[in-house]
């Protein structure tokens, strides 16, 4: 019997050992969790809205009733192409016949790894539960200032980068300080927060046209967010941050300006782009190992126009089952059609009742928009529980306003 090893268990590993439920292969599914995460939602955990709990579901229950998938929890290191062999951290290895290596990504600081340690970014649960109790020790730290002059600086919060994530977490922070938090504190005015939004382009959601990027803009401004366009950091401290003419004056920096590619790639010893990515072939394989693909966000693969297919969840999701179609039906590299991605659109919430949709010419905004918005996401949502759960949730939150998730787990009495 084949044996398909599936490193990752994002949209793309997931997806593509379901699609071969019912094949004649013997699947094992590599992670360093034991879960599958839905990334859109983290910045939701961070900002109190939801539990990791409501965005996670165990891979071993996901495919307890798939007798042809094993579980386990390694995190892989080395992959030798020539033996067909994996290594994980602790020594461990493991052959396969087919290989499908999606690791998904982590945050890039640009050279400036250093600044992690003040900006945290939003990619995995323990990055979500980080930022979260950063945000919620601020206001308690500013609740214990003598000096309420020293108390507005703990009340700064500065998001870097204005893509997707940097949008709804700004979004999400105004609506928590505003109005959840408004009347919890007796000292300080958590209304009086200042959030700024910094992205080095000439416009929030660059994928996105600009009308919808400038109405996103005018959305968070109504909001209270300070949005600062053309404008790079040039240094991260525990203060605040510098941009290219003045200093920002805000202890809670979170980084959503970019990503880099999983360094387990390195070792497929193939040509990767600026990002790190594996500089796929039209079928997803690489250079001389049909055997061997890359998927999601660990894949640089263009589309018709020679553009790089962005790093999103329909895209892994698409891949995943492509590969696992030629997988199911042997079909041998030169028979291969190209991977065709087949574009759903793009959404971006801002706010409750706020957000913006492309649908290939269509455009629209508002509350609508934010409805499609929701529905897209609780679809994506890999069990029936959190679906459910999430709904329910999202309609509290948007009668009340209140979040349920505001313990701090860790805190340091500083």
């Amino acid at each position: 019997m084949l044996k398909v090893v599936i490193i990752g268990g994002g949209f793309a590993g997931v997806n593509a050992a379901k699609a071969l439920k019912y094949t004649d292969v013997e699947i094992l599914l590599l992670d360093r969790t034991n879960y599958h995460l839905f990334q859109p939602l983290l910045y939701q955990v961070a900002t109190s809205s939801l539990s990791p709990s409501n965005i996670a579901s165990p891979l071993r229950e996901i495919f307890c009733n798939q007798s042809n998938v094993a579980v386990v929890m390694a995190n892989v290191v080395k992959i030798e192409t020539q033996k067909k062999q994996l290594t994980a951290e602790d020594g461990q290895t493991f052959s396969y016949d087919y290989l499908i290596v999606a690791p998904g990504a982590r945050h890039s600081y640009f050279g400036h790894e250093q600044w992690e340690g003040e900006a945290p970014g939003l990619k995995t649960i323990m990055d979500a539960s980080r930022i979260r109790e950063r945000l919620l020790m601020a206001f308690e730290r500013a609740e214990r200032c003598e000096d309420l002059e020293k108390a507005q600086k703990y009340l700064n919060f500065a998001i870097v980068g204005g893509g997707p994530t940097g949008v709804e977490t700004a979004g999400s922070i105004a609506e928590f300080a505003h109005q959840t938090l408004r009347k919890n504190f007796r000292r300080i005015k958590p209304e009086s927060s200042k959030i700024y939004l910094i992205e080095g382009a000439g416009q929030l959601l660059p994928s996105f046209p600009k009308k919808l990027a400038d109405r996103a803009k005018l959305d968070l401004e109504q909001m209270g967010v300070t949005v600062l366009l053309n404008s790079s950091v040039t240094d991260v401290t525990s203060e605040g941050l510098y941009l290219k003419d003045h200093f920002l004056d805000a202890p809670t920096i979170i980084w959503a300006a970019g990503n880099t590619a999983s360094p387990l790639l390195k070792t497929l010893n193939t040509a990767l782009d600026n990002r790190g990515r594996v500089i796929v072939h039209p079928d997803l394989s690489i250079p001389n190992h049909p055997e061997v693909f890359v998927v999601g966000d660990a894949a640089a693969c263009n589309d018709k126009n020679g553009n790089v297919l962005p790093a999103i969840a329909p895209v892994a999701i698409q891949q995943g089952k492509y590969v696992a179609k030629i997988i199911k039906k042997h079909i041998p590299e030169e028979s291969r059609t190209h991977f065709s991605y087949f574009d759903k659109g793009m959404v971006a919430t801002i706010g409750r009742g706020r957000a913006v949709v492309l649908f290939r010419k269509i455009q629209f905004t508002g509350f609508f928009a934010w409805l499609v918005w929701g529905v897209i996401h609780i679809f994506y949502l890999i069990s029936f529980k959190n679906r459910l759960l999430v709904m329910m949730l999202w309609i509290f939150l948007y009668i009340s306003g209140s979040r349920p998730d505001r313990i701090i787990r860790h805190s340091t009495h500083t």
